[in-house]
């Protein structure tokens, strides 16, 4: 949430970025309500100084005559004020509602437009073992699409020719925007957590595993309500909903609590299921186990001092690239556009990675800064040196999403026997074993 203050004094600002985003926000309504609520609370403030100012007067006064006078006239005042305290209420509430309305402002280095406007800051091969930085970044509009193998074969192909994803009997249980995992495909996808998780852990992050299901106050604090109630699954009959991402349970641990600068940074790796009401359109594009309302996924969240928050986004971006590059992927990190950008970001970087199948580029992570954004929204705050509280700047980054990194996996790593060859980091997490064939004993 953006600050009353920003909103006020650079209001021009904000009007510039609502137009970069391509977004509407009520700011002339807020503006409003915070020039009617400053005027009210100069009297409110008034009144009550009157109000304190009649009180010492009743208890001087020795005259029982002045003192019911002066009794009298204080109720008369009591009735107004508490009028105009009413109205003071009213307006804070509706400013705070509308207050949640608003995006975060774009960084100036963000490029302006629209999604075909976001360029690439970093490319790389991880199996080749290189990664170079163009110079001046790339449009992805302008960017040609890479050669495709004849003999390559998507992942929902290989998936069920070897009987590691059963899509029909997904579909049975809950409908097309599911599937089940089976045998070593299930047994993969496992190996892939616990390696992220331990690959995260060396780098110096502690991990949490947060539940699945979260009240409505987290998910205003990280930015996912009110706007984007409509993609989420709701308990009915409830106040708790189903995670779209462990970033929501995992920034709101601290939620209404003073940490101290010396505990900070702090960073944070956590497994969940991810769940999103998303509607996806039929066709090649979401075919396989690319999009889903359920998948899973390993996610890198920092908490920093605000001056630091740059920094940390440079180092979250580094620990979800180290993935894609030691599981031997060829990869781009693209920096989002501002009509882009999520709700609640400062900025953000999309890691993208081949698949060689299905001959497209795959987001496996998305990192992005909120600087104190989501703070605002769950009060996380923190004591400086000073002894001055201060808010919190947030960050978090996929450390990756499983489906695509498996699928990826799939298509990259198919052998000429059609089998699958484990790439090597995940083979201690799979016994040995070195490679994947079709399944038997299952009907």
């Amino acid at each position: 949430m953006l600050s009353i203050q920003t909103l006020r004094e650079r209001t021009e600002d904000v009007r510039r970025a609502l137009q970069q985003r391509h977004t509407e926000a009520p700011l002339d309504r807020i503006l409003e309500l915070d020039a009617y609520r400053r005027a009210l609370l100069q009297d409110v403030e008034a009144m009550r100084a009157e109000r304190n100012t009649a009180s010492k007067a009743i208890g001087g006064a020795r005259d029982p005559e002045e003192r019911q006078r002066l009794i009298e006239a204080q109720r008369a005042v009591g009735g107004r004020l508490d009028e105009l305290e009413g109205r003071l209420r009213e307006f804070e509430a509706e400013l705070d509602a509308l207050l949640l309305q608003v995006p975060n402002l774009p960084h100036p280095d963000v490029p302006v437009g629209l999604e075909e406007d976001a360029v690439i800051v970093i490319e790389g091969d991880g199996t080749a073992g290189w990664e170079r930085r163009p110079d001046p970044p790339r449009r992805v509009a302008d960017e040609p699409t890479p050669e495709v193998a004849s003999a390559r074969k998507p992942h929902w192909e290989i998936g069920e020719e070897l009987g590691l994803i059963d899509f029909t009997r997904g579909t049975k249980l809950a409908g097309s925007s599911f599937y089940l995992l089976r045998g070593d495909g299930a047994r993969l996808q496992r190996a892939l957590i616990a390696w992220m998780l331990d690959l995260h852990r060396s780098h110096g992050y502690t991990e949490v595993y947060p539940q699945a299901l979260v009240r409505s106050d987290s998910l205003v604090g990280t930015g996912q309500l009110p706007k984007f109630a409509d993609t989420m699954f709701h308990l009915e009959g409830t106040d708790l909903w189903l995670i779209p991402t462990a970033e929501v349970p995992v920034t709101n641990m601290y939620r209404d609590e003073i940490l101290a600068e010396a505990d900070l940074p702090l960073h944070y790796c956590a497994y969940s299921p991810s769940f999103r009401h998303e509607q996806f359109s039929a066709g090649r594009e979401v075919r396989g186990i690319k999009r889903g309302w359920q998948f899973d996924k390993v996610e890198l969240v920092h908490f920093t001092p605000e001056g630091e928050s740059w920094a940390a986004l440079d180092r979250l971006l580094t620990d979800a690239l180290e993935v894609v590059r030691r599981l031997g992927f060829r990869y781009r990190v693209i920096r989002l556009a501002t009509a882009d950008l999520t709700f609640s970001s400062a900025m953000t970087y999309d890691i993208e990675v081949w698949a060689p199948g299905a001959a497209e580029w795959l987001e496996v992570s998305s990192v992005s800064n909120f600087e104190a954004f989501q703070a605002r929204r769950a009060n996380l705050r923190y004591r400086d040196a000073t002894g001055t509280v201060r808010h919190l700047h947030t960050l978090n980054g996929s450390g990756t999403a499983l489906p695509r990194v498996l699928a990826t996996v799939l298509e990259q790593y198919r052998l000429e026997d059609g089998s699958i060859e484990v790439p090597p980091p995940l083979r201690p997490y799979l016994s040995g074993q070195t490679s994947i064939g079709p399944q038997t004993g299952q009907p």
